[in-house]
């Protein structure tokens, strides 16, 4: 049996942010990137 491995990419900071109306602080990107991180996202 081969094992595989599914690596996600999240780019919620960088196209997320980027829709009209959308602010985040710096304190609240570092707060969602930790809560990818916690969830297994592989890459932010």
């Amino acid at each position: 049996m081969v094992e595989r491995k599914v690596q996600l990419y999240d780019t919620t900071l960088r196209d997320g942010m980027q829709q009209e109306g959308m602010s985040v602080s710096v304190d609240e990107k570092v707060r969602i990137a930790h809560k990818l991180d916690e969830l297994g996202i592989d890459f932010i």
